[in-house]
């Protein structure tokens, strides 16, 4: 087995070829690690068992949901279970490195073969190598998906169509510095367990004579339901904007594995920056709206429903910690700043583009002027077939 080097006061482990020696990357589209040099291709247990890094023991099953009754979304202190989490790394601390970056304080973790040279959230050209110090170990990682110009790809798709987009934008946007990166996550298990009432009513028309005569009957639903929940997602990353990843959403959670540094060569991993307690608060609001929404999904056969009073409590359960595969495209245009981002696992995109304001004014003069000459519906067509 090939030996470690000596960085700073620490051994880092270096995967390498089983055949060759050569560098290692793990190959979204198989699922395994390989080879730089010869193309062997290795499962993932193939390089744990030869590393060392398999666990040996069972992992933590979740505990039952502890609190039953606490009211939900009342800011009371919270009992999640987290024993589960831990800051041991076991041998795998030595096959990492962490850097900062001094312009947005992002801190960036990879495999020890994984150089960073940039900031995958600012671009700042600089980046800190330090010591890797003690941080929460995750339960559990999706692993990418999607290779790099697989995702560039989806990138030169979402700007296509785009008629207001300024035409040097999608021309020098660098999509070669596109990075993946792991984004760190809270995972919540639990129970809602919620009890709504509705108000409902249907209505029936008839004629007498001239008079339309509605008649209106008024019902009051009841519904109450236990929902589990496993596995409610909630970014743990400051720098990562909320509703940029859950734009990103949904990822196939049945493709979960359980955290391997393995999955890490060639791609970066977030340390999270954002605590368990921070992130309650918007784990309370998506299970009571999935609660909800459920509750109301069962009243049906009405013409309208509107929610008159609501009660939902929480048993709260375990807090798992894992990463979820992102790539990254930072880029400036007229001194704004525009971060994109692709679903490493399904493709999705999401990000704001900007507008070229000459076309933006010539579009909205061509309107102008067709409304003046035209009007009507025959400028709607036109306007629909050539600007939306």
């Amino acid at each position: 087995m090939p030996k470690g080097i000596q960085f700073g006061t620490m051994d880092i482990q270096n995967y390498k070829c089983l055949a060759c020696g050569g560098g290692l990357r793990f190959d979204p589209a198989s699922g395994k690690v390989i080879c730089e040099y010869c193309d062997s291709k290795f499962d993932i247990e193939q390089i744990e068992k030869e590393y060392g890094t398999q666990e040996t023991s069972e992992p933590e099953k979740p505990e039952e949901a502890a609190d039953a009754g606490d009211a939900a979304f009342d800011g009371q202190e919270s009992n999640w279970n987290t024993e589960n989490l831990t800051e041991d790394w076991g041998e795998d601390a030595g096959n990492m490195r962490e850097y900062n970056c001094p312009s947005c304080g992002a801190v960036i973790l990879c495999e020890s073969t994984t150089a960073a040279t940039s900031c995958p959230y600012c671009d700042n050209p600089t980046v800190i190598e330090t010591q890797f110090s003690g941080t929460l170990r995750p339960d559990y990682i999706v692993p990418f998906k999607l290779k790099k110009q697989q995702a560039i790809d989806k990138l030169k798709e979402f700007y296509q169509g785009k008629k207001l987009l300024p035409k040097l934008f999608a021309e020098e946007n660098h999509l070669q510095e596109i990075k993946g990166i792991y984004v760190p996550f809270w995972f919540f298990d639990g129970v809602a367990r919620g009890h709504a009432v509705f108000n409902t009513t249907t209505s029936t028309s008839h004629y007498s004579g001239d008079y339309k005569i509605t008649t209106t009957r008024h019902f009051e639903c009841v519904r109450d339901a236990d929902i589990p929940f496993a596995m409610v997602p909630v970014d743990a990353s400051e720098k990562m904007p909320d509703d940029l990843m859950d734009s990103l959403e949904p990822f196939n959670f049945d493709e979960l594995k359980e955290f391997s540094t393995a999955y890490l060569p060639g791609y970066l991993a977030d340390k999270y920056d954002v605590s368990i307690d921070d992130s309650i608060g918007r784990a309370n609001v998506r299970c009571c709206k999935t609660c909800l929404d459920i509750l109301r999904s069962s009243v049906t056969g009405y013409d309208t429903c509107s929610l008159a009073s609501k009660n939902i409590v929480l048993e709260k359960g375990t807090v798992h910690y894992g990463l979820l595969p992102v790539y990254l495209l930072y880029t400036k245009w007229d001194e704004q700043r525009f971060l994109f981002a692709v679903n490493g696992q399904t493709g999705k995109v999401v990000g704001n583009l900007p507008v070229s304001k000459g076309k933006a004014v010539g579009r909205f003069f061509m309107k102008f002027l067709l409304s003046l000459l035209f009007g009507g519906p025959i400028v709607a067509c036109i306007v629909a077939y050539f600007f939306n």
